[in-house]
């Protein structure tokens, strides 16, 4: 295998995982350099807070 699947066992397996990760990753990534440092602060605390919504209620649903 080659250096560019980075962990993954195919080809395939690493881009099935980009392709629904790039969904996500801008909610974790906001424009830096168009904020100040507490507006940033803020917002990554609320964008965190929504994940963790999310992923309790995942939990809740698995658990049924």
């Amino acid at each position: 295998m080659n250096g560019r699947v980075k962990g993954f066992r195919s080809v395939g397996g690493s881009q099935r995982f980009l392709a629904a990760f790039s969904g996500i990753s801008p909610h974790f990534r906001p424009r830096r350099h168009l904020m100040t440092a507490p507006g940033h602060r803020a917002e990554t605390t609320n964008r965190f807070a929504i994940r963790d919504q999310i992923t309790r209620t995942a939990d809740r649903l698995t658990a049924v």
